[in-house]
């Protein structure tokens, strides 16, 4: 399941609720931050789910090149040993090629609730087979692919929306240190004590 659900007992569907966002200006600085907090835990936990299924790709994109081949001829999928798989996905995973570096944003937190994220990926890559790629005919590689490519563009889409709560959130804090709204010194002195 993925996007907002009305009524959802989730932590995504509450943080994109339409009224997470209602009154931000008229609620105290901690219950603000309370909010951007929620936002920004989801964010992370998105993010975790989405290197998974990103991983998963790769490992299906090399095992595509492998197929073809560096002549681009059709490879006969052959059995591998097991210290030859370790190196191949040693070498996937240590690619520096990889475009796709995030969003750029610092975060401080650590992916905590990936559970209903971490189900949506294994849902996707349920069957048994998936973990032997060499396996797949390349219908069946196809198939994995697509459905993995889906479930990652849902999962962007989801992390997406929640920076977008996330930045409402941040901007209406900063908004009240620009106006002088919160009185710094106060919260030095909270942060001290």
């Amino acid at each position: 399941m993925s996007g907002y659900q009305e009524g959802g007992r989730r932590a995504l569907d509450h943080v994109l609720a339409p009224e997470f966002l209602d009154g931000l200006g008229e609620l105290s600085l901690d219950d603000l931050r309370d909010r951007r907090n929620v936002a920004e835990q989801e964010e992370a936990d998105l993010s975790y789910a989405r290197r998974l299924v990103q991983g998963r790709l790769d490992l299906l994109g090399a095992e595509t090149q492998r197929r073809a081949g560096a002549d681009g001829a059709v490879d006969v999928p052959a059995a591998r040993t097991d210290a030859e798989l370790v190196a191949s996905l040693t070498d996937i995973l240590a690619d520096p090629r990889r475009s796709d570096h995030g969003s750029g944003r610092f975060t401080s937190v650590e992916p905590s609730r990936v559970g209903e994220h971490r189900r949506r990926a294994e849902a996707a890559v349920s069957d048994p087979r998936m973990s032997d790629v060499a396996a797949m005919d390349d219908a069946q590689l196809a198939v994995a692919r697509d459905r993995l490519v889906e479930l990652e563009q849902e999962l962007s889409t989801d992390r997406h929306r929640v920076q977008v709560v996330m930045d409402a959130c941040t901007d209406e804090i900063s908004r009240r240190y620009r106006e002088g709204a919160v009185d710094v010194d106060e919260v030095l002195r909270s942060a001290q004590g």
